[in-house]
């Protein structure tokens, strides 16, 4: 690619660009076990204690018990996603010049996981009004440096870890990762929440999740060796990087028509923290029923996880999208008309399937399109663009919800994931078989 803007890093060695991306090429093969390892771990600790967080159960469920509005838990699920909306592009201007990013990897993944503490500690120590605006608060927090940490760490994997392995690496570190979710789950409503455990049964659990997701940071920075890729991007001002947004769209049209079914699947995705409330209208919501369906949700993503990995690998992660799509609105559908614990735990693992899914072929199929060197603030990009609709999901959904009712949240969700369901079967192709071509 002939741009001004990306640097060539020459090193005084005489080599042609062509000779170091060959170069490039073998260290990262040579190099593939050990860094194979260092995300597997990553994955398997540090995504095991973000999902006890971002599961549609504990803290939705722990947000209404100490507010006890519907409201409330739309707005704190809105402001994490606010925060999410706001860094990726900064964080993104933070990296792309960068020959190495681990260093603010490491401290944007620790900043992210300092939140959760807080959140456990705040829960511990704090009452009232004050409790619910403090967790907010770090939900807000949390949301912020997930954003970053979302684009540098999707950017080191994509350094390190060849197409043709990434979708079986995230299959075993999410479905090994899930297994431990799953029953820290269970074990997390039964014995921590039902226990009071140290006279806070969330706030134990917040802490379990800070504990897991710190290991699995630490086993990557000390077990990846990255390289220092032929090519970067120069250092542009923030504002000045803004300007290049219409051309990474433009450029691309299956990546335009991918950002908009991402935006619309986002959107649908505002009914997630309502499953667990619209299930007490139905059920009693004990501890125990807790437990039981975050099992289903996160043992589905364990289950699951290694069907779309290696699918995604075989054909390409536009087949994974468009299944998890299709699962996510039977799943809703089943939810909105089942009033059994099993039924209900059908639904919340087709949920659980669903969304692990989208996760990863969304996740996935962005390292594919466009230039290597345009990877990190075309992740922002979509990250940003997701965080905007997810901002306003959660807080119109709980809007609806105290007005309106559970049906239209989730009536409304079904709309926005068929829609996005549509335009991918007609306008998006499989990146994968575009990078035979010259891209434009």
């Amino acid at each position: 690619m002939a741009d001004e803007a990306v640097v060539i890093h020459a090193d005084d060695d005489g080599k042609t660009l062509a000779e170091r991306e060959v170069e490039y090429e073998k260290f990262v093969w040579a190099n593939l076990k050990r860094n194979y390892i260092a995300h597997y771990l990553h994955g398997m600790l540090g995504m095991t204690g973000f999902r006890l967080v971002n599961a549609p159960t504990f803290l939705p469920a722990y947000l209404y018990l100490i507010s006890g509005s519907s409201f409330i838990v739309g707005l704190g699920l809105a402001l994490q996603q606010v925060g999410g909306m706001l860094s990726p592009i900064f964080g993104a201007t933070q990296i792309e010049h960068r020959k190495r990013v681990m260093p603010a990897a490491v401290w944007m993944g620790g900043l992210a996981r300092v939140q959760i503490l807080g959140m456990a500690l705040a829960g511990w120590f704090l009452s009232g009004q004050t409790l619910v605006v403090a967790i907010l608060a770090f939900m807000f927090m949390f949301g912020l440096f997930m954003g970053t940490q979302r684009v540098v760490f999707s950017l080191l994997m994509a350094k390190v870890i060849p197409i043709s392995r990434r979708g079986r690496l995230q299959a075993w570190r999410n479905a090994t990762g899930g297994v431990i979710a799953a029953a820290l789950a269970w074990v997390a409503g039964k014995y921590f929440i039902e226990g009071n455990l140290l006279g806070n049964g969330y706030a134990s659990t917040f802490l379990f999740a800070t504990i897991l997701t710190s290991l699995g940071l630490w086993a990557l920075q000390f077990l990846m060796i990255e390289p220092e890729p032929p090519t970067t991007r120069a250092q542009t001002p923030f504002f000045e990087r803004l300007k290049d947004f219409p051309r990474l769209i433009s450029q691309d049209r299956g990546y335009m028509f991918f950002l908009i079914v991402q935006m619309l699947s986002i959107t649908g995705r505002m009914a997630t923290p309502f499953y667990i409330l619209y299930v007490s209208t139905t059920i009693e919501l004990t501890g125990a029923n807790i437990g039981l369906l975050s099992l289903a949700f996160l043992g589905a993503d364990t289950l699951s996880n290694l069907v779309w990995g290696y699918l995604g690998d075989k054909t390409g992660f536009r087949v994974v999208l468009i299944s998890s799509l299709v699962i996510w609105i039977a799943a809703t559908v089943l939810l909105m008309n089942v009033h059994e614990v099993a039924a209900i735990f059908v639904a919340f693992f087709g949920l659980g399937a669903a969304q692990s899914g989208y996760m990863m072929s969304a996740q996935t199929m962005i390292l594919e399109f466009g230039s290597r060197d345009d990877m990190p603030m075309r992740i922002a990009l979509s990250s940003t663009a997701e965080g905007i609709m997810a901002s306003a999901g959660p807080l119109v959904g709980g809007i609806m919800a105290a007005t309106l009712g559970y049906e239209s949240v989730f009536g409304t969700s079904i709309a926005f994931l068929a829609a996005g369901l549509l335009l991918l079967l007609f306008m998006v192709r499989e990146p994968r078989k575009d990078r035979m071509t010259p891209a434009g």
